[in-house]
């Protein structure tokens, strides 16, 4: 008789993914994705790295459900700040707000998605899908901003002039390279985001 899907063996897999995950994004805030290692994970969970494999094939199968739970997970929360307000220029502040506190918050997740490549990793065809969804809500609302010819090539080139700006200072910021500056990040941020608005 087949298992329920919720029944004690489905949830204590899910327990186990769980937990896995966990301990990856402690090993990612420590040593970077590229440090990832389910053996590692495997010795700190008191089990084999063959038992381990029964739920992920693969470091780069973990690696890769990592990285689309961390867009997926910013792309909602673009998506709702976007939604909060119709106004294309508050739209564009509670964007751009939201992308600063959800990396400040887990600058592991941040850097996993917009920092350094991991050597011999690629990302599936779902991540540049998500990547979309987190880029279009600024560029709908400074498209709504502008009038005229164009306005849908204007309204790229402008996003991603505020696209660079903002995530300039985010990298910067998530790897720790504000930390022995006089710079306030937050400032800098608002700076930016300003320049690009008031162009």
């Amino acid at each position: 008789m087949p298992q329920p899907t919720d029944g004690p063996r489905a949830r204590y897999r899910e327990q186990v993914r769980t937990e896995v995950h966990d301990h990856a994004w402690a090993q990612i805030a420590e040593a970077g994705a590229s440090g990832l290692s389910l053996k590692a994970i495997a010795q700190q969970m008191g089990m084999t790295a063959p038992a381990l494999y029964r739920y992920f094939a693969s470091r780069d199968d973990l690696l890769t459900e990592l990285v689309l739970a961390a867009y997926r997970d910013l792309a909602e929360t673009v998506e709702a700040a976007a939604a909060r307000t119709g106004d294309p220029t508050r739209q564009v502040r509670a964007v751009s707000g939201a992308l600063r506190v959800w990396a400040v918050q887990a600058p592991q997740r941040y850097l996993l998605i917009y920092g350094t490549p991991v050597p011999g990793y690629t990302a599936p065809p779902e991540a540049t899908e998500l990547a979309q969804r987190i880029f279009a809500p600024l560029q709908s609302a400074l498209a709504a901003r502008l009038t005229g010819a164009r306005r849908e090539r204007r309204s790229f080139d402008l996003t991603v002039r505020l696209w660079t700006r903002l995530h300039g200072v985010l990298s910067l910021e998530a790897a720790g390279h504000f930390d022995t500056m006089d710079v306030e990040p937050a400032t800098l941020f608002a700076h930016e985001l300003a320049s690009v608005l008031e162009s």
